[in-house]
């Protein structure tokens, strides 16, 4: 071997370690793909050295074939297996923090370097991908897709059929964040980096996107994002989908709008109380 191409086989070696390493941190939630910070946009700093392992493992195309107890066949990349649910470190924690995981039977599916916090209740048939993190006692419900990357907070309840996008390129942009106890109706797509403040509340069938615009109606104002800044969701927001009258002959000929999110409140003990989700449930 030349000296070129030892130094390039060592190379790879060492990125090969280096990702698994990180891959390994995901999981035990050593790190994550953002962190909080106050002195970056919308107070959440990605962290692109994860997302460049992500990527990596992504752009190796070796697929193999995974059994697990003679019951569960499935054909992926190698670099991308499942999550440990029952012995990895993380499930280890919960279950000695008296919170173990809940993952009910029928179709969910989790990568590894995915984090799942203690108390964490997953429905079928649901999908986690890798870089994700859930928070403490979160409910992730029948139908739910969790992207890869995507920052999701304790005590938050995705509803069914709800997505979170996934957000790798370019490295340094900022997933889709829910942060602490958010709640986020059935049928809601939250995409392009858009972050869902603690404790908002979004109606079912809102769509967000990064550059979404929100009609705040209480303070009078329309907040909106960028590729660059992607919107932000005020804390204790209740958003509802709603509608906005096109202008133009045509669209008012035809009585055309366009679907639009709206904030129409703040949250209150009311609002609370008919998002709660009973103990039992968890």
């Amino acid at each position: 071997m030349t000296g070129a191409a030892a130094a390039a086989a060592s190379a790879e070696g060492s990125e090969a370690s280096t990702t698994a390493s990180i891959l390994d941190d995901l999981d035990a939630g050593r790190r994550r793909a953002a962190v909080p910070d106050a002195t970056a946009p919308g107070g959440w700093r990605a962290d692109p050295e994860v997302k460049a392992a992500i990527l990596t493992c992504f752009r190796d195309r070796t697929t193999a074939t995974w059994e697990i107890d003679g019951a569960f066949t499935f054909r992926d990349r190698v670099g991308l297996p499942l999550k440990d649910l029952v012995s990895s470190e993380g499930a280890t924690a919960a279950l000695e923090a008296g919170r173990p995981w809940r993952v009910v039977p029928g179709g969910t599916s989790v990568r590894a370097g995915v984090y799942l916090g203690p108390g964490v209740v997953m429905m079928p048939p649901s999908f986690v991908n890798v870089g994700a993190w859930i928070g403490e006692d979160t409910m992730v419900d029948s139908h739910v897709l969790v992207g890869s990357c995507a920052q999701v907070g304790a005590r938050v309840h995705l509803s069914a059929g709800v997505s979170i996008g996934g957000v790798l390129e370019p490295a340094g942009a900022r997933p889709v964040i829910v942060e602490d106890d958010a709640f986020v109706g059935a049928g809601s797509s939250l995409l392009e980096g858009v972050l869902v403040g603690a404790g908002a509340v979004i109606a079912a069938g809102v769509i967000l996107t990064g550059t979404s615009r929100l009609y705040d109606l209480v303070r009078g104002r329309v907040l909106t994002g960028t590729l660059d800044a992607p919107l932000a969701v005020p804390a204790g927001a209740v958003v509802v989908p709603g509608t906005r009258a096109l202008g133009g002959a045509f669209a008012q000929e035809h009585g055309l709008a366009a679907s639009v999110a709206i904030l129409v409140k703040d949250r209150d003990a009311g609002t609370s109380a008919r998002v709660a989700l009973e103990d039992a449930l968890r």
